[in-house]
């Protein structure tokens, strides 16, 4: 596919208008096919244009990225895309309005993008690039298509929704909640992070978990090495079953496919986490121990009572205003509501 598929980065950015919310995103990442995703396609929808931009190309991005870093935009189910922004560009918009978190607060059951512009303009669109590698050039037809399709519905859609906000008197929620959700990526990709400890981690004893870690390593190892995702190499679940037959002193099956040299630098890391001493193995994390009396059960019941009642009367998913867990940790007394809590969901519980 010829470049001029694509936009010019410094052209387009002297033409995007600089008003709250006039300009929509969308990022394309190869996080199914390379160990290290990159982004690598960036969907701009402005007025009634589309405009794709190609990063992997010899044009550096550094204009849109100093562009964005002033902008208010729109995008839909932005978590993932400001993860990608702030590891790739070191930065996320000031203000991001999402179109998925003001779904939720509409009450839509479907709130997908995809199931949206369907609801909203009647329009089915193709699912078929979803899953795509959208880091391999040429980029078909098709995955063009689907990529303009990805913005092309978005400011009208910001459109609609936010006027419904304002009528139902949501507005300030949507605001509140765009925040809070850049707030919680920001938060989360500054943590320092034992990425071995994956999921189902923590029924592991500590002999377990030795084994766990080498395990981990290696398959990290392997995978950037070959620059394909690690579950090529290995899923978690395989790692977390090796780990707890190694701990348990039985031996594992490895799959006959499992190369040669690959299987022998997993027998070097295996063996040396049989030499760790046991006083160095990884420690299970400690976790609180709450212990519920009556008292707590019955004023647990009456919280989540009320917000059901609250959420049946908005037509809202009760999840939305607090989830069992959040009004868990507020009822045990454990955290202050202002730290679990946005302001329009205490006002609702009247916390």
């Amino acid at each position: 596919m010829s470049n001029s598929q694509y936009s010019k980065i410094g052209p387009l950015v002297d033409s995007l208008p600089s008003g709250a919310g006039l300009v929509g995103l969308d990022l394309e990442a190869d996080s199914l096919y390379r160990h290290s995703e990159r982004i690598c396609l960036i969907q701009v929808c402005y007025g009634e244009e589309v405009a794709l931009l190609d990063p992997l190309a010899d044009e550096p991005v550094d204009r849109l990225v100093e562009w964005l870093s002033t902008a208010e935009i729109w995008m839909h189910g932005a978590d993932y895309d400001m993860s990608l922004m702030l590891r790739e560009w070191k930065m996320v918009p000031p203000v991001l309005f999402d179109t998925q978190i003001a779904a939720q607060l509409l009450g839509h059951e479907r709130f997908g993008y995809a199931s949206l512009v369907e609801q909203y303009f009647d329009v089915e669109l193709s699912k078929s690039s979803q899953k795509a590698d959208w880091g391999q050039r040429p980029l078909s037809s098709t995955m063009l298509e689907y990529a303009r399709n990805d913005v092309r519905y978005l400011l009208p859609l910001a459109k609609e929704v936010a006027k419904r906000l304002k009528e139902l008197g949501r507005y300030e929620w949507f605001l509140e909640s765009c925040k809070a959700a850049q707030n919680r990526v920001l938060a989360r990709e500054a943590e320092v992070k034992e990425a071995w400890r994956i999921n189902g981690s923590g029924k592991l004893k500590p002999t377990g978990l030795r084994f766990l870690k080498a395990l981990w390593e290696w398959r990290d190892g392997e995978a950037a090495a070959w620059n394909r995702p690690s579950f090529m190499v290995a899923t978690n679940r395989v790692l977390i079953s090796w780990a707890v037959d190694l701990g348990e002193g039985r031996k594992i099956e490895f799959p006959q496919k499992l190369r040669r040299d690959r299987r022998q630098r997993l027998d070097l890391a295996l063996d040396l986490a049989r030499a760790i001493p046991e006083q160095d193995w990884p420690k299970r994390p400690k976790r609180e121990r709450s212990r519920h009396d009556e008292t707590f059960e019955v004023r647990l019941k009456v919280e989540l009572e009320k917000r059901n009642r609250v959420a049946e009367d908005l037509g809202l998913d009760p999840s939305v205003i607090a989830s069992r867990g959040v009004l868990e940790r507020v009822v045990g007394g454990k955290d202050d509501p202002k730290t679990l809590l946005l302001n329009w969901q205490r006002a609702l519980l009247d916390f």
